[in-house]
């Protein structure tokens, strides 16, 4: 445990601070759940910040025809394949997934369920990259259902928020 003291008005007046944690990121899970998202992350004030644009799914199939769902591959699929270029990009920079504070996720309705967003996809992508015991940490995470994105076929698209502390 650190701890600072600062001198005010001379030596009459002292104050210790307990900065133990002050250079650590700190994650905070939603009261009694277990899902795998953090409620909130605490970035300290000497974190680096690195944001991530939107990233979308690189072809699963190159036999499908091109532009379609069948080329990209269902809301697992792609969630997997987004989340692995996401981990090449941080790892550009000398991040990883861990490293992550949020995400956020546009899901386009599947054709195949309804024109309804697939949760149950994302989540099954999502869960072997967070809250796992190789990485434990979870960021935040706001998934939105969307009419369409840039990419014909893309079901999902992913920015990200990771943090670098000293």
């Amino acid at each position: 445990m650190k701890k600072t003291t600062v001198f005010a008005l001379g030596a009459l007046m002292s104050l210790t601070l307990n900065t133990a944690h002050a250079d650590s990121i700190q994650r905070v899970d939603p009261p009694g759940s277990n899902f795998p998202i953090s409620q909130v992350v605490k970035v300290p004030a000497s974190a680096q910040l690195i944001f991530v644009s939107g990233t979308l799914p690189d072809v699963a199939d190159a036999k499908a025809p091109k532009g379609t769902i069948a080329a990209y591959g269902n809301t697992e699929t792609q969630t997997l394949s987004v989340l692995n270029k996401l981990r090449g990009i941080l790892q550009a920079q000398g991040l990883d997934l861990g490293d992550i504070v949020q995400l956020r996720v546009f899901l386009v309705g599947d054709p195949d369920k309804g024109n309804t967003l697939d949760f149950a996809g994302l989540q099954a992508a999502y869960t072997r990259f967070f809250a796992t015991a190789e990485q434990p940490n979870k960021p935040t995470r706001t998934a939105l259902q969307v009419v369409a994105l840039p990419l014909p076929g893309a079901l999902v698209e992913i920015e990200a928020i990771a943090a670098k502390t000293p």
